[in-house]
């Protein structure tokens, strides 16, 4: 059993260590992130994600700014608010000097900023005596370079490995490199603006020598090359270009009454503005830091959702960009199929040789009706016909995909079963190994039919009928809506469990139940492919306590068979779940569910580092004085994570965006007890725009037009 286990577990993350203190510091620019510590440097401790990665690969593992025999103390450490720069403070212990002199603590200032632009990361270094006398001391910089994939990072073994090359080391400049196996050269060059004492492959050793008051400065730059060739830039070249470089998306501004709420959403637009990756498709948010930092189309698609009412741009990428990439064959390894819609891309060195299956994979099953569902979305939010008629012949494969391939056994639902012989054994968003299982805990065999997926499917067969009749295809049109409507009646014969008042799981390859309560029927709601009635039961029971967790729903019920709150699906709290099942209330006047889960991640937002919601937490039940659980290897941070704060917000508002009429809908709008008053300024609604204001009232919202920009009307419905 433990070998199976092992063998279908083979892309776990793996947690190596205690974490004495997780909280990292991150920066991020296209295909380069760093991970650091709170000290600005990458030590091989913790988890080991630590270091400076370009294009999947570990370019630097270990960099450390210290005194010859003390760690600097650290004094403060934070990222800018808009994720640009990484600020550190750090000062001297208690010393005694080599000539005797006693040295206090905190008699010089090391100032760091760091920011990463292009291929390389930049560093200026401050150091100013604060002390009465002159001192001379010494301060060194240590480095390494293990050149280790992403996927051995967290924990993949490797029989061999590529050739580590001999360090070329100059006055001022250290080159490492690495000739992979996918015969790809990466080097990481390291220089320094000041001249180091002493330089050697492994460090830097800087003699300074200060007045009373006196600064020095000097500026390091990192600069990664992965058989790319690209120049680095110098330090001014990145200075005057990290500003607008994370400019980033222009969107539509939300700010309300309550700061605190106020700093989670301008921690989760830096978040999304940072990982929002210019492709050549467009825009693309890339999933995750540090283990899915390329792009997946699931995440991609749920990010773009969450995000379309701010910014339908990203949605346009997305969209562009899964069209572009479609599966036009069937590969078995790749689990790939005629119109099915990506999964995930790499280029780091396994992906590239094939030790792991996922240069170019395509093991999801909801990746394509959510790619037709986001099309249809779009297109309401923003009437751009044009891109729908370039990507529908995209569409019109997709929807064959469900059909003929994704619908396996030819009951009506869509099923996944894995092809490829290193795939991913489950193929929706909780595709860990045990994550579908019966009520007694056996693990459900496949071909399996998530709940969820059917509803996906729903929604994506119904929205893009709309799409279809705009195009002139009327009786494509009328064939999607009753497909649909098939779909929603066996669904609800299918999958509805009287015991669990809930809708089951999945179906497994011998069409049984999975009768296990999980969040995955909340995910339900927003299509509409439940009845009214098992819908207000679906809502009720991921009230209790059972599922919330005081700070969200969890993704099992308190005592499922599986249920541990310190898995990765199997009881823990996810934002973006979250999200989507507060999602499922955005149309009705049932919005009690949708404010309890804004109010649980607010809160959670408010004492997790940074405002940072990860992407998921412990799923233990909330006490008083104590903050959300870490899990131990979860991306921080991650895009529909940082997504979700407008998801649950659109969701509370009722609000939909109909570009083709010009009207913005608030359907039966609410607010929590914390926001007494929302401001969305420079909203795009066809041709025009408004700025608006949000007051709460007792049972209701009052809407206020602050500023309008041609034809647009805001309709309450109540």
């Amino acid at each position: 059993m433990n070998d199976v286990i092992e063998i279908e577990n083979e892309y776990y993350i793996r947690a190596t260590s205690s974490l004495a203190d997780k909280r990292t510091r991150v920066l991020m620019h296209g295909d380069m992130f760093a991970v650091f510590d709170r000290n600005g440097d990458f030590q091989p401790l913790g988890s080991g994600e630590h270091g400076l990665f370009y294009k999947e690969m570990r370019h630097l593992s270990r960099l450390s700014l210290r005194l010859p025999d003390n760690r600097l103390l650290l004094l403060s450490s934070t990222i800018r608010e808009d994720n640009a720069v990484l600020s550190v403070d750090l000062t001297n212990p208690d010393m005694q000097l080599k000539n005797g002199d006693h040295f206090p603590h905190s008699t010089v200032h090391v100032y760091r900023a760091k920011f990463i632009c292009e291929n390389t990361c930049q560093e200026s270094i401050s150091i100013r005596n604060y002390g009465l006398t002159p001192i001379s001391f010494s301060l060194a910089i240590d480095y390494e370079a293990d050149f280790s994939d992403i996927f051995e990072v967290r924990g993949y073994p490797r029989e061999r490995r590529g050739t580590y090359l001999e360090p070329q080391v100059s006055p001022s400049t250290v080159t490492l490199g690495y000739l992979g196996l996918d015969h790809v050269l990466r080097q990481t060059t390291i220089s320094t603006s000041v001249a180091p004492k002493e330089i050697s492959a492994g460090s830097m050793l800087f003699l300074l020598t200060l007045e009373p008051g006196e600064e020095q400065d000097f500026h390091l730059t990192i600069a990664c090359q992965n058989g790319d060739h690209v120049s680095s830039i110098s330090f001014v070249e990145g200075e005057s270009q990290v500003e607008s470089v994370h400019m980033g998306v222009a969107a539509c501004e939300v700010y309300t009454s309550n700061e605190q709420f106020n700093d989670w959403i301008n921690r989760s637009s830096a978040d999304l503005r940072m990982m929002i990756t210019q492709t050549d498709y467009g825009l693309y948010p890339y999933a995750g830091v540090p283990w899915f930092s390329t792009i997946f189309g699931r995440d991609g698609i749920i990010t773009a959702f969450e995000y379309l009412w701010i910014e339908p741009k990203v949605a346009s990428g997305v969209l562009r960009y899964l069209a572009a990439t479609q599966a036009t064959e069937i590969s078995p390894e790749q689990d790939a199929e005629p119109g099915k819609i990506l999964h995930e891309t790499r280029q780091s060195e396994m992906a590239c040789i094939g030790e792991v299956p996922f240069q170019r994979y395509y093991g999801s099953a909801d990746s394509t009706p959510l790619f037709i569902y986001l099309a249809a979305a779009y297109f309401e939010r923003t009437n751009d016909l044009a891109l729908l008629k370039q990507i529908w012949p995209n569409i019109e494969k997709a929807l064959t995909w469900l059909n003929e391939f994704g619908d396996r056994d030819n009951d009506g639902f869509v099923e996944y079963g894995r092809a490829a012989s290193k795939g991913l054994i489950h193929q929706g968003w909780k595709d860990s190994y045990d994550s579908v299982f019966h009520a007694n805990g056996e693990l459900a065999e496949g071909p399996i039919a998530l709940c969820e997926l059917q509803s996906y499917v729903y929604a994506a067969k119904n929205g893009i009928a709309h799409v279809a009749a705009a195009l002139g295809y009327n009786d494509k049109a009328n064939d999607l809506r009753k497909e649909a409507a098939v779909l929603k009646e066996r669904f609800e014969s299918a999958f509805w469990c009287d015991e669990l008042s809930l809708y089951a799981l999945a179906l497994d390859g011998k069409k049984r139940q999975c009768a296990v309560r999980a969040s995955n029927a909340g995910q339900c709601l927003f299509s509409g492919i439940a009845s009214r009635n098992h819908a207000e039961l679906v809502r009720n029971r991921l009230s209790n306590e059972d599922f919330f967790s005081g700070w969200g729903v969890r993704t099992i019920a308190r005592g499922e068979e599986r249920y541990n709150p310190m898995s990765y699906h199997n009881g823990s709290v996810w934002p973006h779940d979250n999200a989507i099942i507060a999602y499922g209330c955005g149309y009705t006047d049932q919005k009690t569910l949708a404010s309890k889960i804004m109010t649980g991640l607010f809160d959670a937002s408010i004492v997790l580092d940074l405002h940072r919601l990860p992407e998921l937490f412990c799923g233990f039940q909330r006490q008083i004085g104590k903050s959300p659980t870490a899990y131990p290897v979860a991306c921080s941070p991650q895009a529909w994570a940082a997504g979700s704060v407008f998801l649950i917000l659109q969701a509370c508002l009722g609000l939909t965006i109909k570009a083709s009429e010009s009207r913005l809908y608030l359907y039966h709008p609410r607010l929590p007890d914390s926001i007494e008053r929302v401001k969305i300024r420079d909203l795009h609604v066809g041709e025009g725009a408004v700025d608006l204001e949000l007051v709460r009232a007792a049972e209701s919202v009052s809407t206020n037009i602050l500023r309008r920009k041609a034809r647009v009307e805001v309709v309450t419905v109540e």
